[in-house]
């Protein structure tokens, strides 16, 4: 009886570790700030699908800062099949829409 107790809750941590590694992504700041700004987290999260792919699922794209620019002006339905099309936001302006890129590409490094 003890050994299955054990056996359990070993299968129940094993099967919970990855999902709490995947939560642990903390949003700097001055990012959170522009994320909310732009309305860029009604769809997406930094760790978890929403309507839009995670944002350590974009890191694993390996884009460009260029290129995830670009996407966020003029998305590519086809480059994310299984989401509906992203709504282009030529709203961001530029600058800002590198640092959310470059905070993108970071989690690549982080979540690898």
């Amino acid at each position: 009886m003890k050994a299955m107790m054990i056996l359990t809750l070993a299968c129940l941590w094993f099967m919970a570790t990855p999902a709490l590694a995947q939560q642990q992504v903390k949003i700097p700041e001055d990012i959170s700030k522009l994320l909310t700004q732009y309305a860029c987290l009604a769809c997406h999260k930094a760790d978890a699908k929403v309507i839009g792919p995670a944002y350590v699922d974009v890191a694993k794209k390996k884009y460009t800062n260029a290129q995830i620019v670009s996407l966020i002006y003029n998305p590519k339905p086809a480059n994310w099949p299984g989401y509906p099309p992203m709504s282009p936001m030529k709203n961001v302006p530029e600058k800002d829409a590198l640092k959310i890129a470059a905070w993108i590409n970071s989690l690549a490094k982080k979540h690898s």
